[in-house]
């Protein structure tokens, strides 16, 4: 019970990676807010874990409000905050990319996190204690063809990560982040352009331990970095990839 009585929000917990941390933080003693911009994912999630569900747009300021005001009215707290909500655009050359979907990967997977911090970042530093994780991506280590501006949206996470951590070290807060090579999770077959056996195959050739990342190696691997376990541990972007970087 490494999170007992600890309060946890989890982006994009309704499905996949979110899905697999949202379920490791309550096993292991969290109350767990689930935020989801799918309702319904949400609340599975939550009623299945025993949690709290609000459906979130991450990339819009007033439904990030509205998720730190309710986390701290049911659950009375913000102790851990996991920035997994995130969106790819499909492989294609770098130049062909809509704008519109340029600005979905940086809305959902920068500026949400910068949403986030200025909502929940005062509520630690009054706490005097806090964790973040983010999720990242090998993506943003070790860039994929075709993927530009979704590698480029997790190298940023990555900078940020360390550039927070250094900043809110003295104020008792860590944060750290967690590179996941591709896993079984909704954005697969984005992340491939196609879901085939002949793709997988391809894909699962650069990854040494010759398999996917799954919700459960994110959740371990987040509840290490939240849990006291790693009070030492800040500024840290960790590859879960089975290889994949080396």
């Amino acid at each position: 019970m490494r999170l007992q009585n600890r309060t946890a929000i989890v982006t994009g917990g309704g499905s996949g990676f979110g899905a697999g941390i949202a379920r490791k933080f309550a096993a292991e003693g969290a109350r767990v807010m689930v935020a989801d911009i799918n309702g319904d994912a949400a609340t599975r999630i939550a009623e299945e874990i025993g949690g709290h569900a609000l459906r979130t747009d991450v990339a819009d300021a007033g439904s990030v409000a509205e998720l730190a005001q309710e986390t701290r009215a049911r659950l009375g707290g913000i102790d851990i905050v996991v920035n997994n909500a995130g969106v790819t655009h499909l492989p294609a050359a770098m130049e062909e990319v809509s704008e519109e979907d340029f600005d979905r990967v940086m809305s959902v997977n920068c500026k949400s996190v910068y949403l986030m911090s200025r909502e929940i970042v005062p509520i630690m530093k009054e706490a005097g204690r806090g964790a973040i994780v983010n999720i990242a991506s090998t993506a943003g280590v070790s860039p994929r063809p075709r993927l530009n501006w979704y590698n480029a949206s997790k190298g940023w996470l990555i900078t940020a990560t360390k550039a927070m951590a250094v900043e809110l070290a003295p104020f008792g807060i860590r944060v750290n982040a967690l590179n996941p090579v591709a896993g079984e999770t909704p954005l697969l077959k984005s992340f491939m352009g196609e879901d085939t056996p002949e793709m997988r195959a391809k894909f699962l050739s650069t990854i040494p331990i010759g398999r996917f990342s799954t919700p459960e190696d994110l959740g371990n691997a987040a509840c290490f970095l939240a849990s006291d376990e790693a009070s030492m541990i800040t500024g840290v972007a960790m590859e879960v990839d089975g290889g994949r970087c080396i």
